[in-house]
């Protein structure tokens, strides 16, 4: 029974050694290794409470687990991970190690670095720290190593970032690290100065031909480019070390600009408003919304930027409207869909990687996969440029020489009308020769007609002059007769508007009757007005009291119009104050009561001025307007 105790324990112990964490050695035979898997344990500390003390105690050793994946991620935004691995140091490596981490968008990393004493250094890294502060002056994250002695020791990272990163730890000689930094930086260079050669010529391009499509890629490319040194840490280094805050968000304003320009482009470069009508406003649909989301983003949950995978949308829309063009005949789609299917292949295997499907990870292939298919989509652009160039080029070419032959169609023409116009010309000509002969001679029979004429005229005029005076005279006449016919009893209200149709017209007679003598102001007796600001009104012009034409008359204050009070007047003095209101209201459309108290007021005057109108003639009416 104890024999069999001793080797189920030793047979626990030999599983519990196969699952240990396994050290990586070093030794100058390998210039780099990549930790991963088993060489790497994770514990994820949500609430980051645990101290570094807590942490590398020995009743931890449970918590930490082997990475399941070849490269670990900070899957929980904002959340501590712990993370440890162990190396064994050599002394007869020579060369000196350096530990990196290669993801350069990780936030936060302190560094628990022991030493030969057995105590603990603590390194603060990450892109949240300003640049200067860095121990080795490069993109991505580095840690000296202190190789003495030949013993295990256990390194501790606190990993905090802000979107998802990878952690990956390697391990590299120092000669490696310089070569390896070296020859990226030089592919670097040439990355961004391809694309700065390319925004430079279709700038150049933009300026010289006006078409937006140019200016679009120019900005593509440069949002391509911003992007990419804001992802790879090139931007930090050397654009702007001393903005930490700056750098935590430059990625999610290119990446925002990016897509936009890239719909734009799509936009520009295959003509969808007129190829594609409801793709056009799809395109401008998810650029609005697109530009919404970064806004909320922005103003309300900056953690949501981490979350790339949105930018699938508007490349799927670009991807598709391309595929769609193409499908319909327009050649320069083929390089414009070959350039987005590797651009839609390399998203796809970084999005995948996100997820955690590890087999597609290839280290720095896979890495800088999106980097080396904006590479391509960036050529196959241009030569999509370069192909709608060509067609408009031909398309311009064979209208030319549509032209050409129309032109010397037309010069063939024109020969042809000059012949037959010159003929033509010859012909009027000679008619126009002979014709002018008869004309000379009918102008000769029109000049002594003219004279005959102008004697016809002179006769004319003097008897227009003659008729114009017998006109002036009859007018005159005419006028007197219809005033005379307006006087009569028997005429009717239409028949005496003739002589006061409206307002202003009974307002002029009433002036005229009432200043008849002269103007002489009620309040200081002044000879001298103005024209007031009602009709016919006069203003002194001493006082500056003013005296409407109805004042001082029957027709003060009386709500009757003008016209139909003046033709109740004339009725009323023709039969002698005879008719009655119920007829007066029967001619004059107006209220019985109305007509019966204005009539009453009209006899009155009538009564009392008696004597005087019994020697005026038809017009004695207007003796009863004055008061």
């Amino acid at each position: 029974m104890k024999n069999l105790f001793l080797i189920c324990f030793y047979l626990l112990l030999c599983t519990l050694c196969s699952y240990a964490q396994k050290p990586v050695e070093i030794t100058d035979t390998v210039p780099q290794h990549i930790f991963t898997f088993k060489e790497i344990e994770v514990f994820e500390d949500t609430q980051s409470k645990f101290s570094f003390e807590e942490v590398k105690s020995q009743r931890f050793n449970g918590n930490f687990k082997a990475s399941l994946t070849s490269t670990p991620q900070t899957k929980e935004l904002n959340k501590t991970y712990w993370v440890r691995i162990r190396v064994k140091t050599n002394t007869q490596a020579r060369k000196p190690f350096v530990l990196e981490f290669f993801d350069q968008t990780i936030d936060h990393i302190t560094a628990y670095v022991p030493q030969p004493n057995g105590d603990y250094k603590v390194e603060n890294l990450g892109d949240a720290n300003s640049f200067e502060k860095r121990l080795i002056h490069h993109k991505n994250f580095e840690i000296p190593l202190q190789n003495e002695g030949n013993q295990e020791r256990t390194y501790y990272f606190r990993i905090s970032s802000s979107q998802i990163a990878d952690i990956i730890i390697v391990l590299r000689t120092t000669e490696w690290f310089i070569s390896y930094a070296l020859d990226e930086y030089f592919y670097f260079g040439i990355f961004y100065g391809m694309i700065l050669v390319f925004s430079f010529y279709n700038l150049i391009m933009y300026i010289a031909i006006k078409q937006k499509q140019y200016l679009f890629y120019v900005l593509y490319n440069l949002s391509v480019g911003f992007f990419e040194m804001s992802s790879d840490g090139i931007a930090y280094q050397y654009l702007w070390p001393h903005a930490p805050a700056w750098n935590q968000l430059a990625y999610a304003f290119a990446l925002c600009a990016t897509s936009i320009f890239a719909l734009l482009f799509t936009r520009e470069l295959l003509y969808v408003k007129a190829k594609a009508p409801k793709l056009n406003q799809l395109i401008i649909a998810v650029i609005t919304l697109r530009l919404v989301f970064f806004v909320y983003c922005y103003l309300f949950d900056q953690t949501l930027f981490s979350y790339k995978f949105i930018e699938a949308i508007p490349l799927s829309v670009a991807f598709f409207t391309g595929i769609y063009i193409f499908k319909n005949g327009y050649q320069p789609a083929r390089f414009f869909v070959l350039g987005y299917s590797f651009l839609f292949l390399g998203f796809t295997l970084k999005f995948l990687i996100m997820l955690g499907i590890g087999w597609l990870n290839f280290g720095a292939i896979s890495y800088y996969s999106l980097s080396f298919c904006f590479v391509l989509e960036m050529i196959f652009l241009s030569f999509a440029i370069g192909d709608k160039v060509r067609i408009l080029k031909l398309k311009k070419d064979k209208a030319q020489q549509k032209m050409i032959r129309q032109m010397a169609v037309n010069v063939k023409l024109k020969d042809s009308l000059n012949q037959e116009l010159e003929t033509k010309v010859e012909e009027r000509t000679r008619e126009v020769y002979h014709k002018s002969l008869i004309i000379e001679s009918k102008n000769q029979a029109l000049e002594e007609a003219n004279a005959l004429l102008q004697q016809q005229a002179e006769e004319i005029s003097r008897m227009n002059v003659l008729l114009e005076h017998d006109n002036e005279e009859l007018q005159t006449s005419v006028e007197k007769v219809t005033r005379d016919r307006v006087m009569s009893t028997d005429v009717d209200f239409e028949e005496f508007s003739r002589i006061y149709p409206d307002k202003e017209s009974c307002y002029e007679f009433l002036s005229q009757l009432k200043w008849s003598k002269g103007y002489h102001c009620k309040k200081c007796n002044n000879d001298h007005f103005f024209n007031g600001h009602i009709l016919y009104s006069r203003r002194c012009s001493k006082c500056s009291y003013e005296e409407s034409v109805t004042t001082y008359t029957i027709f003060h204050n009386t709500r009757i119009p003008i016209n139909k009070a003046f033709y109740m007047i004339f009725l009323i003095y023709s039969s002698k104050g005879k008719i009655s209101s119920h007829k007066l209201s029967e001619l004059l459309s107006i209220r019985q009561s109305t007509c019966w108290t204005f009539g009453s007021r009209i006899k009155k005057v009538m009564e009392e001025r008696k004597k005087t109108l019994s020697k005026t003639g038809k017009n004695g009416w207007s003796q009863l307007v004055i008061e």
